[in-house]
């Protein structure tokens, strides 16, 4: 007498391939940049060695990386000041873009007579802007925080005004139907609608903010204590100390990177549990 096995399997080798395929994704999407990024490390070492490029002109990225923890009294301190003048920027431009925005979506006619002088104020290079505000602004740290923030503040207000335009117009004339006031309408549908907008616009303006703030440090040139990242790499350019520019601007470069990472985690805790842009994909 033999008995027949019946149970049917689980998962089906359709979705067990869907299953191991997803598996495989998120592992390739941190072992690839990482991968690209030591190969590009090695091959940079080897073309100063190979080559015997000395460290004043080109340093190797051990040497870099030994400046880094040797340097880091001097540093980091100058890496807290760009940080702070780059999250205030950003805060403010938060506040005043989606302050802005919402100021817009409320009245076109205040849209049509404020709208151009933003679009002036990103379409001009903050370096030739900046001369004017340290000439005109005596406090250094709020003229050094007006450069970042200028940079910063048409990606908040242009995302941000889009997603407020782009409720659906089906739901607006539903609240129109059942009388909904204007300030009901863009608590419920028009800012829930321009989050995602919101977000996109804050992930590009926190890269830009620290471009600022370092682009303003630059036109400012002032050192002493209180010194930005950027005083520190003119300083090493004076005095060719090469291998600390490096170090300043891998800091820079690993900011950026830190502020992109966290702003993007943001958005995705914001967003995963009902936008289509974070949602995780079943199929």
């Amino acid at each position: 007498m033999t008995v027949t096995d019946t149970t049917e399997p689980l998962i089906d080798a359709g979705e067990q391939a869907r299953l191991t395929a997803r598996r495989r994704e998120r592992v390739l999407r941190w072992l690839l940049p990482m991968l690209t990024v030591i190969a590009a490390l090695v091959l940079w070492d080897r073309i100063v060695v190979w080559n015997a490029i000395p460290h004043y002109i080109l340093p190797g990225p051990g040497l870099v990386a030994r400046t880094l923890v040797q340097d880091a009294p001097i540093l980091f301190p100058a890496l807290l000041v760009t940080l702070q003048i780059t999250l205030m920027a950003l805060a403010v431009a938060v506040i005043g873009g989606v302050g802005l925005a919402v100021l817009f979506s409320l009245s076109r006619w205040t849209e049509m007579c404020f709208y151009p002088f933003a679009v002036i104020l990103q379409v001009t290079p903050v370096v030739a802007i900046a001369p004017l505000i340290f000439i005109y602004v005596e406090n250094r740290l709020v003229g050094l925080l007006l450069c970042a923030w200028i940079v910063a503040f048409f990606p908040i207000l242009s995302n941000t005004s889009l997603g407020l335009r782009s409720t659906d117009p089906n739901l607006r004339d539903l609240y129109t139907i059942y009388g909904a006031s204007r300030w009901q309408r863009l608590r419920y549908l028009q800012l829930p609608t321009a989050l995602p907008y919101f977000l996109g616009g804050l992930r590009i303006a926190g890269g830009l903010s620290l471009i600022g703030a370092v682009v303003a440090e630059y036109v400012a040139g002032t050192g002493g204590i209180g010194s930005g990242l950027a005083f520190r790499i003119l300083e090493a350019g004076y005095r060719l100390n090469i291998p600390r520019m490096f170090a300043a601007l891998a800091l820079i470069a690993l900011t950026g990177i830190v502020i992109f990472a966290a702003l993007s985690l943001i958005s995705h805790l914001a967003l995963r549990k009902w936008h289509e842009s974070a949602v995780r994909r079943t199929e």
